[in-house]
């Protein structure tokens, strides 16, 4: 990845799609812009954390992803296929995301790092890992696999 921000390879994308006359992937980027304008402007101005900028993708994907499930149940096929197809784009702005056994390794690391041993201690050992997988990993698997290996 390059030294540009994810709001300066947006915008250079943004015209590469108008250029390209590809409408799916242009109503995709202007709806991250969007988003990450909206935070700058409830900020006044400041820069956006990178992980801010990663909530931000994240909670666009799940919007388009439950919208696709309602549409899939709606039987509106053609819907269901915009909404998968936008989310895919925005996760191409999103870190590679780790595999389990990445997430597991990483757990173990941190648990052995605490010390810790109950499964009381789940909470010490999940501000660390929120923190090391942000955006890497969703924090239902992440939560999952702290539960079984303190369990």
């Amino acid at each position: 990845m390059s030294n540009m921000n994810l709001e300066e390879r947006i915008n250079a994308d943004i015209k590469q799609a108008m250029l390209a006359k590809d409408r799916e992937r242009l109503e995709s980027l202007r709806a991250i812009k969007s988003a990450i304008l909206m935070i700058k402007t409830s900020k006044s101005g400041t820069q956006v954390s990178e992980q801010e900028e990663i909530q931000t993708l994240q909670r666009l994907v799940k919007q388009r992803k439950e919208a696709a499930l309602t549409y899939k149940e709606q039987n509106r096929q053609e819907l269901y296929d915009v909404e998968i197809a936008q989310a895919k784009i925005i996760e191409e702005y999103l870190p590679e995301q780790l595999s389990e056994d990445e997430i597991r390794q990483a757990i173990s690391n941190i648990i052995k790092e605490l010390g810790v041993t109950s499964p009381k201690d789940m909470g010490k050992v999940m501000g660390p890992a929120q923190k090391q997988f942000a955006g890497k990993a969703d924090n239902k698997i992440v939560s999952q696999i702290v539960k079984e290996l303190l369990g």
